[in-house]
Order: structure tokens, then sequence, then C-alpha cells
């Protein structure tokens, strides 16, 4: 069992609290400055290990590797699952060969939230054997790889409150778009791109995943999406920018200093010695 965590003491006690009857639960905490490692202390089946943040996916794979089990399950500090899911899992037959689908429910200001573009449905793999797959290395949006692999998709239900205020949601907005400009360097973007972009994500929100049905919650999450994709572009094209006047710069100085090492000194000039 493993969670990453960080700056997570609002939501860490009602995860835990769903996972006493898990033997080692692993808790990978890449720099809080809250009371999450002290929450995490309390309960006598969890491990606090201490790491640098390196990138969703890559902190997965770590977590994995840290655990006694080969078998991973892989949940967030701020989701919380079922007893029947819990259930379910136990009397699962496990084949190394399968990966097993878990459904996630969003919830977002006490309320479930069927509608949305990553919110509803969501079913999440989270359930693997570490020696048959892994996931991603991406450093946002990571996932476990299921190719050659049966995905078996479970009945029961885990719960997830991604975020509890706006304050969380533009703390996430602005790391997950860093990370994504990140990690999309040199891919084509601009301005109008991120405006277009922002404007599609809003309208497949708002109306193809039916956020209008979704009261002032839809509305709010569909202009969260639209904005995180408007700055996901937006820094991306800011990122490639500062790399191509960086990039530029320096061949410019390297012209400079080679045409000052061939240019022939006065004393040569007049000794006759230059070609």
């Amino acid at each position: 069992m493993t969670i990453l965590a960080k700056n997570s003491a609002e939501t860490l006690a009602a995860t835990l609290d769903s996972l006493t009857e898990f033997s080692e639960v692993l808790v990978l905490d890449t720099g809080s400055t809250d009371a999450t490692r002290e929450i995490g202390g309390k309960y006598p089946n969890v491990r606090i290990v201490e790491e640098t943040f390196q990138g969703f996916g890559k902190m997965h794979n770590l977590a994995s590797n840290l655990v006694s089990h080969d078998w991973i399950l892989s949940i967030d500090s701020d989701e919380v699952l079922s007893p029947e899911l819990i259930r379910e899992i136990h009397d699962l037959p496990l084949n190394p060969k399968e990966v097993y689908s878990l459904n996630r429910c969003n919830y977002f200001r006490g309320k479930w939230i069927k509608c949305c573009s990553g919110w509803y449905p969501d079913p999440v793999i989270r359930l693997y054997h570490r020696k048959a797959t892994r996931f991603t290395d991406s450093a946002v949006h990571e996932s476990v790889i299921a190719e050659g692999l049966n995905v078996v998709r479970l009945r029961g239900k885990f719960l997830h409150t991604p975020y509890r205020s706006i304050e969380s949601f533009l703390s996430k907005m602005q790391l997950y778009t860093t990370l994504f400009a990140e990690e999309n360097e040199g891919r084509p973007s601009s301005l109008g791109k991120a405006l277009w972009r922002g404007f599609a994500a809003f309208m497949k929100n708002y109306l193809f995943k039916r956020g209008f049905l979704g009261g002032k919650e839809g509305l709010i999450i569909s202009l969260y999406n639209a904005h995180t994709t408007y700055y996901k572009y937006l820094k991306l094209a800011f990122r490639n920018q500062k790399k191509n006047l960086s990039e530029y710069s320096d061949r410019f100085k390297a012209q400079e200093s080679g045409a000052t090492a061939r240019k022939p000194s006065p004393e040569s000039v007049r000794l006759g010695k230059a070609d």
C-alpha cells in the first residue's frame, strides 16, 4: 500500500482510517510543512519516508520499490477506500498478468460530481504487481502501464476530494501547469493556441461532458479545467520562447568569441605576420 503526500494534514487521517486492515502502508512525503508526518506517525501500520519531489510518476515508482510486498495498491492522500472495495480486494484471486481498475468518485463542495472531463466516470488502475508493470515516469497525469496486461474493473468505489477550497484549486493549477510546461518543452505552443485550447476545454466540459447539469459546481469545474488548459499552453509557449532566446544568446556569444579570436592584433599587423 503506497501513498504520496505533501501538506495533506486536512485529509490524511480519513485516508489512513480506511486502511487499518492493511498490514503495510507507506506514506512517501515530499516536503510537508504541516502536520502530515505527525498524523501518519499515529498509525501502527504506517511507515513514513521523506524524499524530494521528482514528478508524480517517478515518486509512485520509488514508493513501490520501498515496500516489502510485490502487489501494490496506490492511492492519494485525499482518497478513501470504501469497506465494499476493501472486501472485494481481499477476496480477489490476484493474477500478475492482470491490473485492477477502481471506480473513483470525485467530490467537490460535498457533492459527488457526475459531469466534466476527468471527474466522471473516472476508473483508474491502482492495483498491480510491481514485477509485471509500473507507473509511467510522467511528471503529471501519470498512470499504471497496462500494455500486454488484462485490465479487470472492480465494482467497489473509493472517494476522492481533490479540492477543498478555491485556494487548493489555484495551488494545484500552478503545480500541474508548470510540470506540463517542463515536461513538454520544445512542443509547439503560442498565445493563440493557449486561448483556443482553453476555450475548447470549457466547451468540452460544460457542454459535451454535461457540466451544465452540475449546477454551480459543474460551472466552477468547467472554468477551472479551461483555465488550467490555457495556462498549460501559455506557460509552455513562454518556456519555449525563453529557451530559444537563451540558445540565440549563446550562439551570438560564441560567434563573437570566435570573431575576436580570429582578429589579428595590431602588433602582428605591424610586423607583417597577419595572413
